[in-house]
């Protein structure tokens, strides 16, 4: 008797429909995934278009390309306020906020997770749930904080504060990856002569290096589009970051009208963040793949 297989041929086998079904399964998440991505492009390469063009293009005209760029635009911005400065603050701010960040992290990290001590899972405990805790509610202790330590409206008060307030969340991310480290690894090299601190230093720290950098990049990329403590904390014609400067602009340019040169000033501010990431995510992606496995 034939095999229902021979009788007919078209028949699928049982691996294959398993697999299509999956497949079936995740097509709603690849929808709503692949409609936010072509949003995010859409919108991000909207935003460009328009920054070189002129006010009646943009609204006569706003899905087309621009005939013309008009590199003025950004001359306009950058000049409409002291954007340099504003650049240079968010430069000198999120470069030392993410030093001190995983410079501080990185060793509480180790630490917590692989040496085992009393109150070691209430520390952990401790700093995951900081990360539960809403800014605004800290504005009114952190600014009395500040103004008693004579560090308000600063720039090292500002960083003071991105990096206090980073910490739960840096340290919640390495900790996940020491974790995943191998034991043998320390072992050997405490067999070798060395101390705990080579230990950390030559051995554990550069295999954690794909953790490090991803969470750079994540301090990085929300240091500098953070607007709310930079409001609060550094509202100062000489300690504003971009995304005050960006505010700043608006009020400059609302009279006049000059949406194109406002758009130009979002790309500007949105530009390193974006080249980052481009350049960056593989690795990125790659190390929160390997932190999450044990």
């Amino acid at each position: 008797m034939a095999t229902t297989a021979q009788t007919r041929p078209w028949a699928l086998s049982r691996r294959t429909q398993g697999r299509l079904l999956r497949f079936a399964r995740q097509i709603p998440s690849y929808l709503v995934l692949l409609t936010w991505c072509g949003f995010t492009v859409f919108a991000i390469g909207w935003i460009a278009m328009s920054s070189f063009k002129t006010n009646r293009q943009l609204f006569q005209e706003p899905l087309k390309l621009p005939p013309q760029l008009r590199f003025e635009n950004y001359s306009t911005a950058w000049n409409a306020v002291d954007m340099g400065r504003y650049f240079l603050n968010s430069v000198i701010v999120v470069s030392v906020s993410v030093f001190l960040i995983l410079a501080i992290s990185a060793p509480a990290a180790y630490v917590l997770s692989r040496v085992k001590f009393r109150g070691s899972n209430a520390i952990t405990t401790l700093f995951t749930a900081g990360m539960g805790i809403p800014y605004p509610l800290l504005f009114i202790p952190l600014f009395a904080l500040m103004l008693n330590l004579q560090l308000d409206n600063t720039l090292p008060g500002l960083i003071v504060v991105y990096v206090s307030l980073s910490l739960p969340f840096t340290v919640y991310i390495l900790t996940g990856f020491f974790i995943t480290l191998p034991s043998e690894l320390e072992d050997a090299a405490v067999i070798d002569g060395c101390s705990d601190y080579q230990v950390y230093w030559r051995v554990m720290l550069p295999l954690a290096s794909p953790g490090l950098l991803t969470a750079a990049i994540f301090n990085f990329i929300g240091l500098w589009n953070e607007y709310q403590l930079a409001l609060v904390f550094a509202n100062t014609d000489k300690t504003r970051t971009l995304s005050l400067g960006l505010y700043a602009l608006r009020n400059a340019l609302q009279y006049t009208g000059d949406w194109a040169s406002l758009f130009a000033g979002i790309v500007i501010i949105m530009l390193p963040t974006v080249a980052i990431y481009v350049i960056l995510s593989e690795r990125m992606i790659s190390g929160i793949t390997m932190g999450s496995l044990k």
